[in-house]
């Protein structure tokens, strides 16, 4: 070989590196753009994931309030029911001495089977 096929050879070699050189520079960009991209939808994807975790704690803390609020509610009921009972029981064993009609026939009209023993007295 003559030093000008060295050379060319050598030539064609080095142009062949520098594309190769090239090609991975160009491909590296490439790379970080794709890297880039791909971490940009991931900040945005965690974001509309954090979004999405607050905004279903909100709704579960104001659904935490309005039952919160109705169990007082209810409770407040419970206790007014029961001293309705109370004196509702208290004002009919005041009433039992002093009632004519329990004297008479007691246990009268008291249970379904009673209903027969109310048609057969006379009117």
């Amino acid at each position: 070989m003559s030093d000008c096929d060295i050379s060319s050879s050598f030539l064609q070699i080095n142009d062949q590196s520098s594309f190769m050189l090239q090609r991975c520079e160009s491909s590296g960009d490439e790379d970080d753009g794709w890297r880039h991209k791909r971490r940009e939808n991931n900040r945005m994807a965690a974001q509309k994931s954090r979004n999405r975790q607050t905004q279903r704690a909100d709704e579960l803390h104001k659904a935490y309030e309005c039952l919160d609020q109705k169990n007082r509610l209810l409770k407040k009921e419970v206790q007014f029911l029961s001293e309705e009972q109370m004196r509702l029981t208290e004002a009919l064993k005041a009433h039992e001495p002093l009632c004519l009609i329990r004297h008479c026939v007691p246990t009268l009209g008291s249970g379904p089977r009673d209903v027969g023993v109310l048609s057969s007295l006379p009117r």
